[in-house]
């Protein structure tokens, strides 16, 4: 018992000294739980943007000796690498990428028929990569829907809620294929073609002019749209789209965005009287159509070189802005994307200024008028080097800007809704200058 009295006292009297020492109060802060949502990626890495080697896919159609199934990535947006017949109506196919290191965006997309109708089994395997895109299955190449869940099965699922280690390192489909070949891809195919037809039948509004400001690697041109009622308005919108071939989710809600601002209301007529809108709606055409994971054909990611300009559709675009400064203020600037979840990339208004408070005035619109989905947001407060679009928008042509980046599996009746409702907000904040 003694001893136990005297080493309280010790314990005491050394709490009592060091209280003598330092006067100041020690206060004991409670730890902040870890925040939810999508968080977003951390700041861009600087990479080189001059050309570097892509591995062109080989085109054509897969056959067996002892099966009667095929496959092919022969047309527009195509990607199959190669297929192996494993037995019991069991196929794997290998998705690789264009070149390396890349973005983990394993697009993938065939047909695949059989002169036998029956049940196979499917297994996507990729180089370096996990299974990040969900199935969709269409039997025109234009009507999309995701494969039923009874039908898939993944493999070695990953770990949390979000990003490349959270997808499965293998994904399974069964699907049941006939003659009339059946079109697998990772997402919706919206190709040059298809995009083209889109906006050729909207360009049949008398406000609406399109031509192209330049040229891929491949020769296809970069279409512009131009937005505007009368000719007079010199407030001016730069809006683009699909730098990154897979980012279908993003061109959607860019689609419905622009045919909001194109439409019948009278705050769209308003808004068009006193606002011109440039839109170039697929900026990697030669991606697109090639099947790439996210580069050009210039090996690049288009959206790490808006400072150097060593590619052609950052530098068409470029010149595009540069020839307009005089004669337009361009008063608002986005660039649409797909990621893991809805998320908002703008620049901090501590770089911005008030000038930037516009973009989370808007983001604050859209997300009072869509609160069943969470507004996730990560802005920058780097102006240097300016490297993606939203940057060089705002330091070089004094727009506030934004990455607005659409979740690969956010649904497409909301993709849509939510591409209305932002260009409804931003008309409202736009005509209140």
């Amino acid at each position: 018992m003694g001893n136990n009295i005297l080493k309280t006292l010790l314990v005491l009297l050394t709490v009592a000294l060091a209280s003598c020492k330092n006067t100041e109060p020690v206060i004991v802060q409670e730890q902040a739980p870890a925040p939810t949502g999508y968080q977003g990626q951390g700041p861009n890495p600087i990479v080189p943007t001059v050309d570097r080697p892509v591995q062109r896919q080989w085109k054509g159609i897969w056959t067996f000796n002892d099966s009667t199934t095929f496959f092919t990535n022969d047309f527009e947006g195509g990607r199959l690498n190669g297929v192996a017949y494993d037995g019991n109506d069991h196929y794997t196919v290998w998705i690789t990428a264009e070149n390396t290191p890349i973005n983990v965006s394993p697009w993938y997309a065939f047909k695949v028929w059989t002169t036998t109708p029956r049940e196979i089994t499917v297994q996507l395997s990729y180089q370096n990569s996990r299974s990040r895109y969900y199935p969709k299955i269409s039997t025109d190449g234009v009507n999309f829907k995701p494969l039923d869940s009874v039908y898939f099965k993944a493999v070695n699922p990953g770990e949390g809620e979000f990003g490349i280690k959270a997808a499965p390192e293998f994904a399974e489909m069964t699907l049941q294929v006939n003659s009339e070949p059946v079109f697998v891809s990772a997402q919706e195919l919206y190709t040059s073609s298809r995009v083209k037809s889109w906006v050729d039948s909207l360009s049949q509004k008398p406000f609406i002019r399109t031509n192209p400001i330049g040229y891929t690697k491949e020769n296809r041109p970069l279409h512009l749209m131009e937005i505007q009622e009368n000719g007079q308005a010199k407030k001016a919108l730069m809006v683009i789209a699909r730098q990154h071939p897979p980012e279908v989710t993003g061109f959607l809600a860019m689609k419905s965005f622009i045919e909001t601002l194109s439409g019948d209301t009278p705050e769209a007529r308003a808004f068009r009287n006193s606002h011109t809108v440039f839109v170039v709606p697929l900026m990697n055409p030669d991606g697109v159509d090639n099947g790439h994971w996210r580069h050009n054909m210039g090996g690049i990611d288009l959206n790490r070189d808006w400072q150097n300009f060593n590619q052609p559709e950052t530098r068409s675009v470029r010149d595009f802005l540069r020839a307009k400064d005089a004669d337009y203020d361009f008063v608002f600037g986005v660039d649409f994307h797909s990621t893991w979840d809805d998320i908002y990339y703008p620049l901090d208004t501590v770089v911005a200024g008030p000038k930037g408070k516009i973009v989370f005035d808007w983001i604050q619109g859209i997300s009072q008028r869509l609160p069943q989905k969470k507004t996730n947001i990560s802005a920058s407060d780097q102006l240097e080097p300016t490297m993606v679009s939203r940057t060089y928008f705002f330091v070089n042509h004094d727009m506030p800007a934004i990455v607005f980046e659409l979740g690969d599996d956010t649904p497409r009746d909301f993709l849509k809704l939510k591409g209305q409702v932002a260009a409804e907000e931003l008309m409202r904040l736009l005509m209140q200058d």
